[in-house]
C-alpha cells in the first residue's frame, strides 16, 4: 500500500527531491535577519536583531537574489541536509529544523495550510518588523537586538 502522508511527514531532509526542500521554507524570514553569535561564549549564544539582510525585500520578506545569495553575502549559511541539524541558531519554528529534529510542521505552515500567506497571516514571520543594513551602521548592531 501507498504512504499517503505528505512528503514532508515520510521523507528524510536527505531523501526530499529540490522542489519538495525548498516548499519546506515557510517565508518566515528569521533566518534572513542579521544575528550575532558571540563566539567566545562556549554556548555560543545567538542574538537576533531587527536587521534584515541587505538582500531581503523587506516588503515581501523574500531575497532579492536568491540564486546569488551565498556569493553576495558570505556570511548567508547554505543550508543542507547535512548541517541543519547543528545549526543551533535557525529559528526554532524551521522546518528544516523541526523535520532534522523529527518533529511535525505547524499548522501555520504553507505545507500544511495549502495558503502561501499563511506564516505572515499567522504572525510567525518578520515581516514589517525590520529596518535594513543598509540604514544601520555595523557598530550600531548591538542596539537593534530583540531576542537574546
Amino acid at each position: 500500500m501507498d504512504d499517503l502522508r505528505p512528503f514532508h511527514e515520510r521523507k528524510s531532509l536527505a531523501e526530499m527531491t529540490a522542489a519538495e526542500w525548498e516548499s519546506l521554507c515557510d517565508g518566515c524570514g528569521k533566518c534572513c535577519v542579521v544575528s550575532l553569535i558571540d563566539e567566545d561564549d562556549p554556548e555560543e549564544r545567538v542574538a537576533r536583531t531587527c536587521i534584515g539582510c541587505r538582500l531581503l525585500d523587506l516588503q515581501t520578506v523574500r531575497c532579492t537574489d536568491y540564486a546569488n545569495r551565498h556569493r553576495r553575502v558570505p556570511d548567508c549559511v547554505k543550508l543542507t541536509p547535512q548541517n541543519v541539524a547543528g545549526l543551533h541558531w535557525m529559528p526554532s519554528t524551521c522546518a528544516y529544523r523541526l523535520i532534522a529534529e523529527g518533529r511535525r510542521l505547524p499548522r501555520w505552515h504553507p505545507l500544511v495550510t495549502g495558503d502561501p500567506d499563511s506564516t505572515a497571516k499567522a504572525g510567525m514571520g518578520v515581516h514589517g518588523t525590520l529596518v535594513a543594513e543598509a540604514d544601520v551602521d555595523e557598530a550600531d548592531y548591538g542596539d537593534y537586538v530583540v531576542e537574546e
